[in-house]
Parts: structure tokens; C-alpha cells; sequence
């Protein structure tokens, strides 16, 4: 039987039925596995995703009752926020009116405050499977789990294994079988399921019955073994799907996982007991749980639910009041700038393009998805495999090529294949093991950039060629069209430049500034780069699209179609690297005569504007001093980006709250703490909402997917998070374990989210509500995101700037109880004021994030 997400519940309940259906089974459980890609593609996602289709709350109670994840701050946690004045009480007495009525506010406030509650989490799933320990005496994960994990990384492995697992053109089980059959050891202690997994009769429903015994307890136990190892089921139900996930692709499924695993429990019992030993139902009468029966809500969900809330409206109280309440903006309102500079959405971009537009009033910086709207597969020179530089939905259908590069590559001379061999390696290891030492003993006292290191800019060499424009129908390779069209171009260009409202006024220089980030001895470096590049650096991206829109024939198009870009104006594509703050600028040698000055100049505004974002970074590190001179903070900043012993190079995604989708002018006045997505869009040149569709669609999986991974993560890192990232191993290239015989940790690690406030994302719209609520509601996907109250979302009317909160299918207006916001004109006092060192809960960050201020500078 098939089912879509909208029928999972649905299906469940039909599924608790005497006879068992393993396709149903397989199905539902492969939809509530963590669905998070090899490290190659860190794709960010909602850790609960398999719950979307319920409301916000709804979901958090099932998925605790179902599998003991904890999906609040604890009770204890939020009592602290509001003792620091972080939760407000007007706030909170706000939050409990409106929910629980104005004549129990007191009575709930007590609750809140004051009343003890059990919070304790026992989840529906491993009660089944955890008889055998009970009744038996035996642990079968500790049985099988460490052999079954050695096996599954031996045979996904990507290239850091000696030896590679033999192939099997019926993917994992015939590989196995082959192995074990031809092997001079065997896998199994006992014969049984050796001559079981040998003989080919090892059907899943016949090994659940020696196993289980009533088939009504099947998928139970199913559930239960899964869940144990959720990180690696999860990794082999996503490569099931989706096999080129991995770049040396492998063959295996989740059923063969669960065979596999069967096979070495039966082995495990049989070592232990002997073959006399009777299936598990044999000493249960209780009939099987409901694992996904609905939750009722409690008075201690409701006190949960009141303190997120309250979390959440005491920070989007002061934002929605300072749109609310605006501070005229000084040099707002040039028409002839200085340059432009259009930044991905990204919020580690927000600071930086605040410090921009400080450092030259006259500029104007904008926002965009960091893959600037081109779609493409990239592969570099030398290179072997395609890299995806565009979001995870979207298959391109073009191929960019790297050729004539002109720097020489780096290798370090410790990495060679010669050390894998025997007599060979043995030299090399004593001979080169010395120089190791040294340079590890230097590298703590001089970090620098090595070839061992990530580098956002080694992607793409500085000065190599691209095959962007399409020469021929027929230059296709791999049934990928090698570059653009003139046309294709032309809509690319002409789609980006409209949806962020840059149809007119063009300044003589408009860089596309694109980012990624460095890092040392940091397996999660791909969550750090590019989110909408598949977690990759977007230089490329930016250095296509500026060739694009310089091509002579797209412009005599767009000037056709009413956006008519003079000819003295110059796209520039650049790389920002958030991690060292270090900004590249790609074929600047090729500008005309008229404007190396004025790039110079700008060059110039850039390097103020990263010295300053260094310095409110700082603030975060306590590491370095953020009072010393602005060239020694960013030195201290880019050391810290390379060395092997920083667990912390940057935050990421941490503090992400807000997605703004409008003009500048909106939030420029605003100090929003690197807080906010900053999606640029003018409702003038789109009144009925066409466009808005464009940019909307992809803010809920994109955005909203970053900020609830962080969610979760945060506020159960054991569970939904990595752990912290110390004792991680990195396992065949494709996930990370604590010890080699440990589950895959999905999620994030505990140094990318211990600054991060769990709140859901504020999505703020700048255009009139009745716009904004059609534009949703024309697509069902991006609906749910909204209806259910995953990310929350208020329109702001652009001729009154009244706030709209959307809830319960409509706007209604929304009055801040924040007046007005306190003044800030100087940012660098704050953050040297605000800076925290060392505790012992945080040993390199302060999870205070700051409130926000109206900037009068």
C-alpha cells in the first residue's frame, strides 16, 4: 500500500492490524527517519519533517510521546529567560490572555512560575524490543550494533578504508552473502544464520517470525530496532532514494539493512542461549502499542506552549515595533550611487551589508538566494565528479566547466598514496611523521591556510575560464547542456534582477557578492558554505551570473523587455568568506578604462566594512580581544578560521530568527544582531503578487528548514543534534560518529548551536496582506508551512507600515506593546560591552543575544 505524507497518520492507524505489511511499514518508516544527506551535501531541513502536515504544537507532542525527542527549552531554562527579563511579562501576560482567557492569568502565571512538574519522556518506541533485556537478560544492540555499524561503513565507504568492499550488482545483501560465502572468517558466531543468509531463505517475514513470533508485533519491533540506530538507518534510507547522493554510488536498501540486522540478532540469541530459545511474544500478553495514537494535550504542554510563545513574541515584539515605528533614514534616497552590492539572504550578510552602508552612505546593497538564480552543475578542473550549485528541489539541466587555470594547485606532502602501502608507508610515516609533529606544534602558535584546510576560495581558480555561454545545441555531455543560451540567459538575469526590485538605477559597479567558509578540522564545513549551492561555496555562481548580465546581447534583451542597464555599468562577482572574513573579487582586471578607481575606492569601503564585522563577531570569542585595533581583530579573526584547534571557526546559522522580505529601507534603521535573512523585493514593480510567488516558495524549505534544524538541535542536541563535535570520527566520508562502533549523529554539532535561541522563524512581507495571503495560498507546500505554524508570518501594509500577523488562515492586524525602540548610534561600543568570556556552560560563546535598537548614526 502507498501513501503520501498528507495520509501517514491516516495509514498508521490501518496498518495496526492483525496482518503485517511490510511495504507499508517500510514506507512509514522511511518517512519519519532522519532524512539528512552524506556530509557532501549538507543540506539543512526540518528535523521533524515527517510531522509537517500537523500543527506546530500538535507535532512536538507527538513526536516526544513517539520517540522520547525533547522539543522545548526545559521548564527550568525558561524560568531563567524570564528572571533575565528575556521573556517579558508583559509578554507573558499577553500570551496566557489570549490563550487561556484573561480570568485565568494569574492561575496559569502561578503554574508557570511556580508549580513542579514531572517532565520526564518515556517514548512508545523501544518498549517492545526492550524485553529481550528484560525478560532474557540480553542487549542485543550491544550485540550487534558495533559489527553491524563496521560492516554498513565498510561498505558505504568513499575512500578512507585500505580496502574496499566487494561489489555486488544486486547491491548490499548479495555483496554480503558473497563475502561471507568466500570469506576465510565468517561474520556469525553460529551456523543457523550463516546457512539462513547462505540458503537465500531469509525473507524478512520469516526472520521476524523466529525473531518476533506474532506478526502483530511486527512492525513494533521494526520501529524499535530502527530507532536504536536512527542515524545510520536514516543515512541508508535516504542513499535507497537516492543513490547519488554518494559520488562513488552504492547499492542498498532499508530492507536490507533490517535483514542484515536480523540475521545477527538470531545469531546473537543463538550464541547465547542456544537454539532452544522461544520468539519474543512468547512471554508477552499485552497486545502491541499504538506507537502513533494521537497525544492528548496536558496542563504541562499547555505551560510548554505558553512559554515558547512568550520566547518567541518578547523578540519579534521589538522587531514588528521598530518596522512599526520607523526613524527617517539618513542618504536613503539617492538616485545615483555609488555602487551596488547584492549579497545572498543569508543573515551572516546582514551585519556585513550594515557595516557596508555605514562605511559609504552612498552605496545600496540588496539581497538574493545565494545561487543568484542559476542553476547549474559545476565541475572544476581536474575534477572527477559535478558539484550541485543550486538548492536541494532543483535538478539543472546545464554544465559549467573550469579551464585554463592559472594558480597551481597546493598538496601537502603528507597526504600520499604511497603512505597506504606497507614497506613504502613505513618510510614515509617515519620520515614524514617528524615534519607532522612540527607542523601541528606550529600550528598552534601560527595558524595559517594549508592545503589540509577547507578553502572557500580554492573552489574555483581566481582567474580560470568558465564555459557559461552554450556554443552549440549539440555540446552536451553526460545529457547535460555545457553552458547557457543567449535566452536562457536573458531569463535568468531578468528573473533575479525583478524579483529584488533592481530594474533601474544602476550604479557604474554592481557586485554579486556570493559566500562560503573556511574551516580546519570541521567535518559540518558544508553547513557552514552556501546553503542555496547545496552547501557549497557560491563563487561560481556569482562570477556566472555577473558574466551574464554583462553580455552585450542580454542586455540589448532586457532592454527589449524595460530594464535597460547602461552600458558604462559592470557586474562584478565576488566570494565573502564568513569564516575568515576575507572578500575575493573575480575578473575585476578586465574592467574598462573609467572604473579601476572607483572599484579601488570601493575595494577600499569593503575591507572597513569587513574590518567592523570582524570586530562584532569578536564579541562571540573569547578567544580574542574585541577591544584591541580593528586590522588586529580581523587578523585574530582569520587566524582563528585556520586553526586545527578551534572547534568554533564561526556560529553558522546560530541566532537566525527573521527572514525580512522587502525593501532596505524596512529594517536599515534596525540593529538586528545578524539575526535576520534579508530577502530584497519592491512590492511597486509587483502589486499583484506574481513575482511574490518566486520569492516565497523556496523561504519555508530553505529558511525555515536552517532555523528549525537549529531548533531541534539545540534543544535536544543528544537526540536531534551531533553532540558536541570533539570525539567525532568521520565515517567513510559521509557522516560523523562518536567512536568507530557509534550511531551516525544527524543534526548539528553542540559549537554550532549553543548561541542559538530556539524560536521559530519570523517571516515578514512587505506588501499588502490581502497580496500576500493570495500568494500562499496558491501553492499547498509553502501553505503548510504557514497554516501549521512551523514559521510564522506578518505582512506589513507599505503605505501605513501597520503589521498584519497571520494565524488561522488570515491577517489580522498585530499592535506591538513595544512603543518605541531604544537608540543605538554606536554599534562597536555595544559589542565590546556586551562581550562575555569564559563559563563554565559556554566555553567560547554567550548564548545572550542582543535586543533590538533603532540605529541613529
Amino acid at each position: 500500500m502507498i501513501v503520501n505524507k498528507t495520509e501517514t497518520a491516516h495509514a498508521h492507524k490501518v496498518g495496526m492490524q492483525s496482518h503485517f505489511n511490510l511495504a507499508h511499514t517500510l514506507h512509514n518508516l522511511k518517512h519519519y527517519l532522519p532524512s539528512q544527506t552524506p556530509l557532501k551535501d549538507f543540506i539543512h531541513h526540518n528535523s521533524l519533517h515527517a510531522f509537517q502536515q500537523q500543527r506546530f504544537y500538535d507535532a512536538l507532542r507527538q513526536a516526544a510521546a513517539v520517540f522520547g525527542y525533547q522539543v522545548t527549552l526545559q521548564l527550568g531554562e525558561y524560568r531563567q529567560l524570564y528572571a533575565n527579563g528575556r521573556i517579558r511579562e508583559q509578554i507573558l501576560d499577553r500570551v496566557i490572555a489570549e490563550t487561556c482567557g484573561a480570568e485565568n492569568l494569574q492561575h496559569w502565571k502561578d503554574n508557570l512560575l511556580l508549580r513542579h512538574y514531572d517532565a520526564c519522556i518515556e517514548p512508545r518506541t523501544g518498549q517492545l524490543r526492550a524485553n529481550w533485556k528484560k525478560h532474557y537478560g540480553i542487549d542485543l544492540d550491544t550485540q550487534v550494533q558495533p559489527l553491524l555499524f563496521r560492516i554498513l561503513c565498510s561498505y558505504l565507504d568513499q575512500g578512507i578504508a585500505l580496502w574496499t568492499f566487494p561489489q555486488h550488482p544486486d547491491g548490499f545483501l548479495a555483496a554480503f552473502t558473497e563475502l561471507e560465502k568466500n570469506g576465510l572468517v565468517s561474520f556469525f558466531k553460529t551456523t543457523r544464520a550463516r546457512n539462513l543468509l547462505l540458503s537465500g531463505d531469509c525473507s524478512l517475514e520469516k526472520l521476524l517470525g523466529m525473531i518476533v513470533g506474532r506478526e502483530t508485533y511486527f512492525e513494533n519491533y521494526i520501529y524499535d530496532q530502527q530507532f536504536a540506530h536512527r542515524g545510520w538507518s536514516g543515512m541508508v534510507a535516504v542513499l535507497e532514494e537516492r543513490p547519488d547522493s554518494l559520488l562513488d554510488q552504492r547499492k542498498i536498501t532499508l530492507q536490507e539493512l533490517i535483514t542484515l540486522e536480523l540475521l545477527l540478532e538470531i545469531d546473537a540469541l543463538d550464541a547465547e542461549l542456544g537454539k532452544g530459545w522461544a520468539p519474543l511474544s512468547a512471554t508477552l500478553t499485552e497486545p502491541p502499542a499504538d506507537l502513533f495514537a494521537e497525544v492528548t494535550e496536558t496542563e504541562l504542554h499547555t505551560v510548554f506552549k505558553l512559554w515558547q510563545d512568550a520566547f518567541e513574541w518578547s523578540y519579534y515584539d521589538q522587531v514588528l515595533a521598530g518596522i512599526a515605528n520607523p526613524v527617517p533614514i539618513k542618504n536613503g534616497q539617492e538616485t545615483m550611487r555609488s555602487f551596488q552590492a547584492v549579497f545572498c539572504i543569508d543573515e551572516r550578510e546582514c551585519s556585513l551589508r550594515r557595516h557596508v552602508e555605514f562605511t559609504d552612505p552612498a552605496c545600496e546593497t540588496l539581497g538574493s538566494p545565494g545561487f543568484f538564480g542559476v542553476e547549474f552543475y559545476f565541475q572544476p578542473e581536474g575534477g572527477k565528479f559535478y558539484e550541485k550549485l543550486c538548492p536541494a528541489p532543483v535538478t539543472p539541466k546545464y554544465l559549467i566547466k573550469e579551464t585554463k587555470v592559472t594558480e597551481k594547485r597546493k598538496h601537502e606532502l603528507l597526504y600520499i598514496k604511497q603512505s597506504h602501502a606497507a614497506l613504502p608507508g613505513f618510510f614515509v610515516s617515519l620520515g614524514l611523521g617528524f615534519v607532522a609533529a612540527g607542523q601541528l606544534l606550529l600550528n598552534l602558535f601560527r595558524p595559517k591556510m594549508s592545503p589540509a584546510i577547507s578553502d572557500a576560495f580554492s573552489h574555483m581558480g581566481h582567474n580560470s575560464q568558465l564555459t557559461i555561454v552554450n556554443r552549440h545545441p549539440e555540446d552536451i555531455e553526460n545529457g547535460l547542456q555545457i553552458g547557457f543560451t543567449v535566452t536562457e540567459m536573458t531569463v535568468r538575469v531578468k528573473g533575479l534582477l525583478r524579483s529584488i526590485g533592481l530594474v533601474k538605477n544602476f550604479a557604474p559597479l554592481v557586485y554579486v557578492v556570493a559566500h562560503g567558509s573556511s574551516s580546519a578540522n570541521n567535518p559540518h564545513h558544508g553547513a557552514h558554505d552556501c546553503g542555496a549551492c547545496s552547501g557549497r561555496p557560491g563563487a561560481t555562481n556569482a562570477r556566472v551570473f555577473a558574466a551574464m548580465a554583462n553580455h552585450p546581447e542580454v542586455r540589448k534583451r532586457l532592454a527589449q523587455e524595460g530594464i535597460v542597464i547602461p552600458e558604462s555599468t559592470v557586474f562584478v562577482g565576488a566570494m565573502h568568506d564568513t569564516a575568515s572574513d576575507l572578500i575575493r573579487f573575480y575578473d575585476d582586471e578586465q574592467l574598462p578604462a573609467s572604473l579601476p578607481d572607483a572599484h579601488a575606492k570601493n575595494k577600499r569601503a569593503f575591507e572597513t566594512a569587513l574590518n567592523l564585522n570582524a570586530k562584532e563577531r569578536s564579541r562571540r570569542f573569547a578567544s580574542i580581544a574585541t577591544k584591541q585595533s580593528l586590522p588586529g581583530v580581523r587578523k585574530a579573526i582569520e587566524k582563528r578560521s585556520v586553526s586545527l584547534f578551534e572547534p568554533r571557526p564561526e556560529l553558522g546559522h546560530g541566532t537566525n530568527t527573521l527572514c525580512i522580505v522587502g525593501s532596505r529601507n524596512l529594517t536599515k534603521n534596525m540593529f538586528l544582531d545578524r539575526r535576520a535573512f534579508l530577502n530584497s523585493y519592491d512590492y511597486k514593480t509587483d502589486l499583484n503578487g506574481e513575482l511574490l510567488t518566486g520569492v516565497m516558495k523556496p523561504l519555508g524549505p530553505v529558511c525555515g528548514g536552517i532555523n528549525l534544524e537549529y531548533y531541534f538541535s539545540r534543544v535536544d542536541n543528544f537526540k536531534l543534534g551531533a553532540g558536541t563535535k570533539l570525539p567525532h570520527n568521520v565515517m567513510g566520508l559521509f557522516g560523523v560518529a562518536n567512536s568507530c562502533d557509534g550511531d551516525l549523529r544527524p543534526g548539528l554539532p553542540v559549537q554550532m548551536i549553543e548561541v542559538h535561541d530556539p524560536v521559530r522563524l519570523l517571516i515578514i512581507v512587505e506588501h499588502f496582506p490581502e497580496v500576500v495571503l493570495k500568494t500562499i495560498q496558491a501553492v499547498p507546500e509553502m501553505y503548510e508551512w504557514f497554516i501549521n505554524e512551523w514559521v510564522h508570518l506578518a505582512a506589513v501594509n507599505p503605505e501605513t507600515r501597520q503589521v498584519y500577523y497571520f494565524s488561522r488562515g488570515a491577517f489580522n492586524l498585530y499592535q506591538p506593546l513595544l512603543g518605541k525602540l531604544p537608540a543605538l548610534d554606536n554599534p562597536e561600543e555595544l559589542f565590546e560591552s556586551a562581550r562575555e568570556m569564559e563559563s563554565a556552560a559556554v566555553a567560547d560563546a554567550t548564548r545572550e543575544n542582543l535586543p533590538v535598537y533603532t540605529l541613529i548614526r
